[in-house]
């Protein structure tokens, strides 16, 4: 009786147990079928990714490569989650995401894969949420980063030949590989994480200037533990001088096909980059679909560059070299499927519609490894708010906010200059200052510069162009000892092309008066970091004629949990915006982008700090909108 009654009390206990056990088994068998990479392939991991036939297999299954490429550092850490269950959402499988050397490696004994740029959590987050991932370390990757994502630190040895075997070059990647390897080689496919393929280098085809390279590459990468499958990726007429045996070439766009062997888009472009001075570009979404649905009815793989653009906040972002100098906008917004602030576009609901028909119709065909699974819910999106402006109330004038960094004899360029531990400097401007009597001047600059002669307290004022030498004549209204103040700018470096060794700015050569150089210089390196901002101190009230270049405080009210928002500048010149410190992008007149996008998760609720540094004139008003503004667009030719 006593045994019949402790049964009886427990018969829930029983049988609640037994269901936990019952459901735990579906979830380990069945569900290994499942598309996600945390449950497909619980039981065996010993292939990987395979390219050994007219398609890709994924441990000896047929796979098909549904990707798109988001940049874990141009989107907010905030919104990753976001962006990629959105991407999820639209029948993606494959995540692709390159790997900035620059940021993670700012300065030679310097490391950085925290907060921003955790790729290890990137990747972790890619996996959790079911998608597989397609790794692009570089070391060059271009991307329209200021020189392709190489650090800038590397142009300090004269003799310097980036991307090649120059001993220079390879011990630094030796380094940064040593760091950057060790952290992805357990997230790969065999060792249960996410990556099923890592890109070597980036289209080296179109560079091509040593044939050892490519190998040496390699070899870096499986020496470090790298074991799945290796791509290249070029244009279809220089993927045989950027191929290395061992790895599969891709397309970055093709029109033909190889037979006997998977053939990939590895860069199929949703849109295009904006540089200042030139139009918004943009592709017509059913051009993009169009295209899309001819890639899937040929059953090629696909990535699509971009998925999802974000923005190149700072100073990040490159420029291009040819016909003339011209530099990127912050914005990466790329006409991509989702923009620059997450929101949902034609060019989304189109494809999402494309591949839901198409994974239907895959899931009649292949039953394992590419099995349909229903696209998940799209997610809401982030609510936007057009913010009250924020009034400029204090001003601080370029002059009052010098920092004395170092005097040196002659004219340095920004690489070499002996500041940031002595890794030079990177981005923003660079002020150089002497004192003349008479005579003109000849200069060579890199980049955008404004000239200054300072005679009792007047400044003369003068701007120069990119890449040029100016030649100032005589004034004879300037006579005596004066003050000449070069101030400098890096728009970007150029981020593509034969010429990555020629990137230097700031001065380049010497100053000439009457054919004599000058000597003597006080330079001041204002990369505009937030500890540079934070020196400033005192500030002064705005009076009603403030002097320019200089910088200006206002603020910036968010009641309640902060909303994404545009920041536009009417009235303004040229010149950057600084959020609590956080450095936006450059904003131009010359367009053709008039907004800066800022994210939500960099407000605080309350008083926002709003610093403008600007080179020209000001309206000393900045206005927040709810709408993004990047110019006229123009479909790409």
């Amino acid at each position: 009786m006593v045994v019949l009654r402790i049964r009886s009390g427990h018969k829930r206990k029983y049988a609640l147990v037994c269901l936990c056990i019952v459901g735990f088994l579906m979830y380990r068998y069945l569900g290994s079928s499942s598309s996600t990479p945390a449950t497909r392939w619980r039981m065996s991991r010993k292939v990987g990714l395979a390219a050994n036939t007219s398609q890709f297999t994924l441990e000896g299954e047929p796979f098909h490569i549904l990707g798109g490429s988001i940049h874990y550092f141009r989107v907010p850490r905030a919104y990753w989650r976001d962006r990629l269950v959105k991407m999820k959402a639209c029948g993606i499988n494959t995540l692709t995401t390159y790997v900035p050397w620059s940021l993670h490696q700012p300065e030679r004994k310097g490391f950085n894969f925290h907060t921003q740029l955790d790729l290890e959590a990137y990747i972790n987050l890619a996996a959790e949420l079911g998608l597989w991932v397609i790794l692009r370390p570089g070391p060059y990757i271009s991307s329209e980063l200021d020189l392709g994502g190489l650090p800038s630190w590397l142009l300090q040895d004269g003799s310097m030949r980036l991307r090649t075997t120059h001993p220079g070059f390879t011990q630094a990647v030796n380094s940064f590989f040593d760091k950057l390897i060790p952290k992805v080689v357990p997230l790969q496919f065999k060792k249960g994480g996410p990556i099923i393929a890592v890109q070597v280098e980036n289209e080296y085809g179109s560079f091509a200037k040593d044939q050892s390279y490519m190998l040496f590459i390699k070899e870096a990468l499986q020496s470090r533990g790298i074991s799945e499958l290796l791509l290249t990726s070029d244009n279809h007429n220089t993927l045989k001088s950027g191929g290395v045996d061992g790895a599969d070439s891709l397309d970055v766009f093709c029109s033909c096909f190889q037979p006997n062997s998977p053939t990939m888009v590895m860069d199929y472009w949703t849109g295009w980059y904006d540089v200042w001075g030139d139009l918004h570009h943009v592709l017509p979404p059913e051009d993009m679909v169009s295209t899309m649905r001819e890639i899937l009815r040929r059953g090629m793989s696909v990535n699509l560059y971009m998925f999802h653009g974000g923005s190149s906040f700072g100073f990040m972002s490159g420029a291009l070299a040819s016909p003339s100098y011209r530099a990127l906008v912050p914005s990466y917004d790329f006409d991509a499927p989702l923009t620059e602030a997450g929101e949902y576009t034609p060019k989304y609901h189109l494809l999402r519609d494309l591949l839901s028909r198409y994974n239907s119709k895959l899931n009649m065909r292949v039953q394992y490894v590419n099995r349909c699974y229903s696209f998940p819910d799209m997610p809401a999106l982030h609510y936007r708010e057009a913010y009250e402006p924020a009034i400029m109330y204090q001003h601080l004038s370029l002059w009052d906010a010098l920092s004395f960094t170092e005097g040196v004899s002659k004219p340095v360029n920004m690489e070499n200059l002996p500041v940031n531990s002595r890794n030079g400097q990177s981005y923003g401007y660079t002020l150089y200052e002497t004192t003349i009597t008479s005579g003109g001047y000849d200069i060579m600059l890199r980049n955008k510069g404004t000239c200054f002669v300072e005679c009792d307290g007047c400044r003369s004022v003068g701007c120069f162009a990119v890449e040029t030498i100016k030649r100032h004549k005589s004034d004879p209204s300037l006579q005596g000892q004066r003050t000449l103040s070069l101030l400098v700018e890096n728009c970007g470096r150029v981020h593509q092309g034969r010429d990555l060794d020629k990137q230097h700015k700031g001065l380049v050569g010497d100053i000439l008066l009457n054919n004599i150089p000058l000597r003597d210089f006080t330079i001041y390196s204002l990369d505009m970091k937030p500890s540079f901002i934070d020196r400033f101190a005192p500030w002064k009230t705005l009076s009603e004629s403030p002097s320019f270049p200089g910088f200006f405080m206002g603020r910036l009210f968010a009641y309640g949990y902060p909303s994404d928002t545009f920041v536009k500048m009417p009235g303004w010149e040229k010149g950057v915006v600084f959020i609590n410190g956080l450095n936006l992008g450059r904003y131009w007149s010359i367009g053709p982008q008039q907004t800066l996008y800022l994210p939500g998760p960099f407000l605080n609720s309350g008083i926002n700090q709003v610093i403008v540094f600007e080179e020209q004139e000001g309206d000393y008003k900045v206005n927040f909108e709810d709408m993004p503004d990047l110019g006229m667009a123009a479909d790409i030719q």
